[in-house]
């Protein structure tokens, strides 16, 4: 699925997996976040074997419904910080970040925490 929209230029169309990628540069520069982890093992060893790897947009899923964007993000915190914290200020950029990014709206972002790495 891809999210389209027009203005005074022309029609716009941005893919999903270009909105996964920008949130992953985004997540990974959030104070905190050490890396995105696949959701499902299956993935991880799918990726293992394939030659084509998705490391950007790893441990991302992007929905879009109505020109609506949901995203869901698996992440990896470093230890010692708090993860309240660390997820309202990894929510916040990425919504931020993706709305400039796209003109979209961002209807929600969901972190989950997979792990705590030393």
């Amino acid at each position: 699925m891809s999210v389209k929209t027009s203005n005074a230029y022309g029609n716009i169309t941005i893919s999903n997996e270009a909105i996964a990628i920008v949130t992953g540069y985004i997540a990974r520069d959030c104070y905190g976040v050490v890396d995105l982890v696949n959701q499902k093992l299956t993935d991880s060893f799918s990726g293992l074997f394939t030659k084509k790897q998705k490391t950007l947009s790893k441990g991302i899923k992007i929905l879009t419904v109505n020109n609506r964007i949901y995203v869901d993000l698996y992440v990896v915190l470093k230890y010692g910080v708090s993860i309240g914290a660390v997820a309202d200020s990894l929510k916040k950029s990425v919504k931020y970040g993706l709305e400039q990014f796209t003109g979209m709206i961002i209807d929600s972002v969901n972190v989950n925490v997979v792990g705590v790495r030393v």
